[in-house]
C-alpha cells in the first residue's frame, strides 16, 4: 500500500532563532520511500543535517525574523499488514545484551525506574519472563492509565503517570518503558506517524505518535501502550531513551508555533500520479491558527488562544515542541 505523508509547521520570531528539528522519516526494514520527505522551508534558507547520538537525522537551521514555514510531504511503500507478535520471542540475559541496548537499562528524566522498581517486581515478577511479560505491562497501562488530551502536560513522568492514573500517549509510553526496565528489560522511546489505518477512524486532527521498543531475542520489537494493537503503517521519526532525546522542534531562543499539520493517509496509484503533479506542496487554505499537540495518541488539540497566553509556548531560552514533548 502507498501512505502520503508529511507535516506543515509555522513559527514566529522576533530575531534570528537557532532550531534543532527532528522530522525525518526512518522507514523499517518492510517499508521503502517512494516520495522521500525532504523538508523546505519558505522563506528558503540552508538546511543542515546530522546525525545525532541515537542515530535520528536532525535539521539544523537559524530561522530569520518573522514567520518561517516548515513543510514536507512523502510517499511511504508499506507492506499493508500488521506490526508482527513474537510471542515466542525471550527476555536477553543483561550479560548476552550487546553494549548499544544497555543504556536503556538505565533511568532517565522521564522514566524512574529505579523508584517504580518494587511496584514493577509485585506487578509483574511472576509473569512468564519475554514477550507475554512485556505485553502483560502494556495491558496494564492501557487499562489503568485513561486517557485524555486535558492530562498532558510536558513535565509528567512515569512516576507521576502512575500515581494519577492520567495521561496521553507520551505518558503512557513512559510509564510502559520503566517497568520494563526494572524488569532488566531494555526499552526505549520512539515516536512517528501513526494513521488509521485498519482500524476505526478518529474524528480528530493527526498528530505524531508515541510508543516503545523493546529488545527481545536478539531484535527491537515495537509495542504501543496506548493503542495496545498491532497497527498498519506505523513510521517512526526517531527513538531515545525517553521524549527528552526525541523533541521534533527545538529552539533557542523564542519561536511561537503558529500552525500544525499532520497528515498520514492511504493513497491510491491515481492520487499518488496527481500528488506528484502538483507538487511541490501547496500551502493549506483558510486561517492560520495555533494548534498544540500534546503527546496525545497521534492527535491535536486546536486552541484559539494566541501562543503567548500558552504557558510554555515561547520562551526566551529553550522551548522543544512536539508529540514527545510539547515544551521545556
Amino acid at each position: 500500500m502507498k501512505i502520503r505523508f508529511g507535516y506543515e509547521l509555522i513559527y514566529s520570531t522576533f530575531q534570528p532563532t537557532a532550531m534543532v528539528l527532528m522530522l525525518n522519516a526512518m522507514p523499517n526494514a518492510s517499508q521503502r520511500l517512494v516520495v522521500p520527505d525532504h523538508m523546505n522551508s519558505d522563506p528558503r534558507m540552508p538546511l543542515l543535517t546530522h546525525r545525532d547520538a541515537f542515530g535520528n537525522t536532525c535539521t539544523r537551521l537559524e530561522a530569520p525574523a518573522g514567520t518561517i514555514r516548515l513543510y514536507a510531504d512523502g510517499v511511504l511503500e508499506d507492506a499493508g499488514q500488521p506490526e508482527a507478535a513474537v510471542w515466542s520471542a525471550r527476555e536477553t540475559p543483561i550479560g548476552a545484551l550487546p553494549p548499544e541496548a544497555l543504556m536503556y537499562l538505565l533511568p532517565s528524566r522521564y522514566c524512574e525506574s529505579d523508584t517504580l522498581a518494587p511496584e514493577a517486581l509485585r506487578l509483574f515478577g511472576h509473569l512468564l519472563p519475554g514477550w507475554s511479560r512485556v505485553q502483560a505491562i502494556c495491558d496494564f497501562v492501557n487499562q489503568h492509565v485513561t486517557f485524555g488530551y486535558q492530562f498532558a502536560r510536558p513535565t509528567k513522568t512515569a512516576l507521576e503517570t502512575y500515581r494519577e492514573r492520567l495521561g496521553v500517549c507520551r505518558d503512557m509510553a513512559h510509564l510502559a518503558i520503566t517497568f520494563c526496565r526494572a524488569m532488566s528489560i531494555p526499552a526505549r522511546y520512539a515516536t512517528g506517524y501513526l494513521g488509521d489505518i485498519g482500524v476505526p477512524a478518529v474524528d480528530a486532527p493527526m498528530d505524531f505518535a508515541a510508543c516503545m521498543e523493546v529488545f527481545l531475542d536478539g531484535a527491537w520489537h515495537t509495542f504501543d501502550p496506548r493503542n495496545n494493537a498491532r497497527r498498519i503503517g506505523r513510521l517512526l521519526i526517531a527513538r531515545g531513551r525517553d521524549a527528552a532525546d526525541v523533541a521534533i522542534s527545538t529552539a533557542f531562543g523564542v519561536a511561537n508555533l503558529q500552525r500544525f499539520r499532520v497528515w498520514t493517509d492511504e493513497i491510491s496509484e491515481s492520487q499518488l500520479t496527481e500528488m506528484l503533479h502538483q507538487r511541490p506542496l501547496r500551502p493549506f487554505a483558510g486561517p492560520v491558527g495555533l494548534a498544540a499537540a500534546d503527546g496525545a495518541d497521534g492527535r491535536v488539540m486546536a486552541i484559539t488562544a494566541a501562543p503567548s497566553s500558552i504557558p510554555g509556548f515561547s520562551s526566551p531560552a529553550v522551548a522543544r515542541f512536539g508529540a514527545c514533548e510539547r515544551m521545556n
